[in-house]
C-alpha cells in the first residue's frame, strides 16, 4: 500500500517552532559562538601570510645538478650524495619520459618540473602517477645509489657519516610504499636532485619563485666532442630518451646521435644565457655553472666551491673518498658506462681526443658551429 504526505507550509513552521522549542538556548548560544569562533580561525588560516619557518621550508635548501646524458652527471651527484647532510636522489623525471614514451621533450618538462617541485618537498605521492601500483623504494629510479635510502631512518645499513655501499643496500634495504623515503627525506637539512631532462630555465622559473622552496642550480657542462664519444658507447640505453629529445623526429638513423648532441649544446647555451646575461632578479645568486674538465682536473677545489654555493662543509671522509675515486687506474670499461668506480679523472676527461675518429670530430664541429 503506498501512503503519500501532503506537508503543508503552516505544517512546517509548526515543527520548527517545536524544534527550537527543543533546544535550550544556551544550547544555541553555544552553537552561534562555535560557528563564529570556526569562520574565524578559518578566515585566519587562509588570509595569513607564511611564517618563517615555511618560507624557506623550515630552512631546507634545495639543489637541481642540471647537465645532460653522459657528461660527469653521475660523479656529480655522488659528491654530493655522499655528503652526510643530503638527501639525493637521482634522475626522478626518468619516471615521466618512461611512462609517456610518445611524446616531446617540449610536452613534458612541465610534468618533470612538478615532479621534482614535490620530491624536494619531501612528497613522494606523485610517484604514484607514474610507478605500477604496489610501488616500494625499490621502484624508484636507481634507488640504491643514494646514500640517504641507504641509512637511518629509511634502512639501518649504513651510517649517515659512512660511504655507501650500493650493492649492498640493493639487497638489504628495499621496503614498501615510500613513507620511509619521505620520512627519510624530512630529516636532512639539504634536498639534491640530478636531472638531465631540462633544456631551458623558464619551465623552473616557478620554483626559483616559490616560497618554500630554497633553490639553488649546479649547471655541469662538458667538451661536446667527448659527451658524443661516451654516447656512443652507451647508445642503445640512450635510444628512448633520444627520441623524445628529438621530438619524436623521423630521421635518418646514421644523423641522430649528431642531432640530439646538437639539441644538448644549444640548450646549454640558452641555459647559461639565461643565468648570465639578463637573468630575472629571482636567480641572480642561485645559478652556478661548473666544467666537467675543470672538476677533473681540480676536483677538490671545485667541489668545495660547490659546497660554499649551497652551504655544505667539507669532511674528512669525503676527501678521502673523493681521493680514491678520482685516482684510481684506467679510465674505465664499457660495462662501468653507469657506475661510478675508481678511476683516473683526468685520463676520463681527455680520453675521447684518442678515440674520437677524425671524421666524426670534424662532422661534430660542423653541427656545433
Amino acid at each position: 500500500m503506498k501512503v503519500s504526505f501532503k506537508v503543508t507550509n503552516s505544517l512546517m513552521f509548526n515543527i520548527d517552532i517545536m524544534l527550537w522549542w527543543r533546544v535550550s538556548k544556551p544550547t544555541v548560544r553555544s552553537l552561534l559562538l562555535i560557528q563564529v569562533v570556526a569562520m574565524v580561525l578559518l578566515y585566519g588560516w587562509y588570509s595569513r601570510p607564511p611564517s618563517q619557518n615555511t618560507s624557506l621550508s623550515e630552512g631546507k635548501v634545495h639543489v637541481l645538478l642540471l647537465s645532460s646524458w653522459r657528461s660527469g652527471s653521475s660523479f656529480l651527484g655522488q659528491v654530493f650524495n655522499q655528503h652526510p647532510e643530503v638527501f639525493y636522489l637521482m634522475e626522478p623525471g626518468w619516471h615521466v619520459w618512461m611512462s609517456i614514451k610518445q611524446a616531446g621533450a617540449r610536452s613534458l618538462r612541465m610534468a618533470v618540473r612538478d615532479m621534482i617541485r614535490s620530491v624536494f618537498q619531501c612528497d613522494m605521492s606523485v610517484m604514484d602517477a607514474y610507478i605500477p601500483q604496489p610501488c616500494n623504494v625499490s621502484s624508484l629510479f636507481m634507488w640504491s645509489h643514494s646514500h640517504a635510502l641507504c641509512s637511518p631512518p629509511a634502512c639501518f645499513l649504513t651510517a649517515r657519516n659512512e660511504i655507501s655501499k650500493e650493492q649492498e643496500c640493493k639487497q638489504r634495504c628495499d621496503s614498501q610504499g615510500l613513507k620511509l623515503a619521505e620520512a627519510a627525506c624530512r630529516t636532512y637539512s639539504h634536498v639534491v636532485l640530478k636531472e638531465v631532462r631540462f633544456f631551458e630555465l623558464e619551465s623552473l622559473y616557478p620554483l626559483l619563485q616559490d616560497p618554500t622552496l630554497d633553490l639553488r642550480i649546479i649547471h655541469l657542462v662538458r667538451d661536446p666532442r667527448a659527451v658524443l664519444r661516451s654516447r656512443e658507447k652507451s647508445a642503445y640505453a640512450l635510444v628512448q630518451d633520444s627520441a623524445i629529445v628529438l621530438e619524436q623526429a623521423s630521421l635518418p638513423e646514421q644523423d641522430k646521435p649528431y642531432k640530439v648532441l646538437q639539441e644538448i649544446c644549444r640548450s646549454h647555451v640558452r641555459i647559461y644565457e639565461t643565468a648570465m646575461l639578463k637573468p630575472p632578479d629571482f636567480l641572480r645568486g642561485r645559478y652556478k655553472m661548473i666544467r666537467y674538465e675543470d672538476l677533473a682536473r681540480n676536483t677538490l677545489a671545485e667541489i668545495e666551491a660547490m659546497y660554499e654555493f649551497v652551504g655544505l662543509e667539507m669532511t674528512e671522509t669525503l676527501q678521502e673518498w673523493i681521493y680514491r675515486i678520482t685516482h684510481g687506474k684506467g679510465k674505465g670499461t664499457k660495462n662501468d658506462a653507469f657506475k661510478i668506480t675508481s678511476r683516473n679523472a683526468e685520463d676520463v676527461s681527455l680520453a675521447w681526443r684518442t678515440t674520437l675518429p677524425f671524421g666524426q670530430n670534424q662532422q661534430k664541429k660542423y653541427l656545433m658551429s
